[in-house]
């Protein structure tokens, strides 16, 4: 018998009460930093006219651990309100995007108090199959880990990185290739920049106060399902301009070495 979701509560059992709490205050946080200590200038923005409220995954390389994600929910919640070519009020985290969720390593959000806490914002925590406190591994997927996404797409947006680095142009996984096979989302791309000039690789302290971040989101995209999962990595690492013909063309900051995170 398929267990029922309690109406105030998110389909991981979280209390919708804390969920909308986390997401207020950190997201006033994100507001004060995106727009009086840096500039985030939201392109593209036409292209969340329209999309379904579940079912929809977007695909984004990754520059901070948590700042990355942290904007995402301030555009978002934007969004909600029918605003798409900004992120400049503070308003929306009144009444937030609820359903959208994040893919992030369990390592990474159970690193401290503060990755704690954001993870009742919508963290899909998953066990990362190639790096385990800073070492190299292999083990297989955990099937419990592929359930949640699942499920967290079938109740509303997720965001993923499908490098699962922050360190640029490394390849991503075929993971996100299988779900998109089995699921068959609205898949949108999405290009950020200059988070890795204004923060740290954290995404938690100011580097450079007066730094413009750009996120920028392309059309949804198509793909041939019967295709290979990598022949979809491929086309999904081309979108979010990671692929090696993007490489050594658009770098707008120096890059410095970073670690493998979820």
């Amino acid at each position: 018998m398929k267990k029922k979701v309690l109406p105030y509560r998110d389909p991981f059992g979280y209390p919708i009460w804390a969920k909308r709490t986390v997401i207020f205050w950190f997201g006033l946080v994100t507001w004060y930093r995106c727009n009086r200590i840096n500039t985030l200038k939201v392109l593209g923005g036409e292209n969340l006219k329209g999309l379904p409220n579940q079912n929809v995954l977007f695909v984004s390389n990754h520059q901070t651990y948590f700042m990355d994600v942290a904007s995402m929910y301030l555009v978002f919640s934007h969004s909600k309100h029918k605003i798409y070519d900004r992120a400049d009020r503070f308003w929306p985290f009144i009444n937030p995007k609820i359903n959208l969720f994040f893919i992030a390593a369990k390592e990474t959000m159970k690193s401290g108090l503060l990755p704690r806490a954001l993870a009742l914002a919508g963290s899909v925590s998953i066990k990362r199959t190639w790096r385990e406190a800073g070492k190299d591994v292999s083990r297989n997927v955990d099937s419990r880990d592929l359930d949640n996404i699942k499920k967290a797409i079938q109740s509303g947006w997720v965001i993923t990185f499908p490098q699962g680095t922050t360190k640029p142009y490394v390849p991503g996984r075929r993971g996100t290739a299988h779900i998109i096979k089995q699921l068959n989302p609205v898949v949108v791309p999405v290009v950020i920049d200059g988070y890795r000039r204004a923060f740290d690789k954290k995404g938690l302290r100011t580097k450079k106060r007066g730094s413009t971040m750009t996120m920028r989101f392309k059309p949804p995209m198509t793909f041939d399902l019967t295709a290979s999962p990598q022949a979809i990595l491929d086309e999904i690492m081309d979108a979010i301009e990671q692929s090696p013909m993007h490489q050594g063309i658009r770098t707008l900051e120096p890059v410095k070495n970073s670690e493998n995170v979820g």
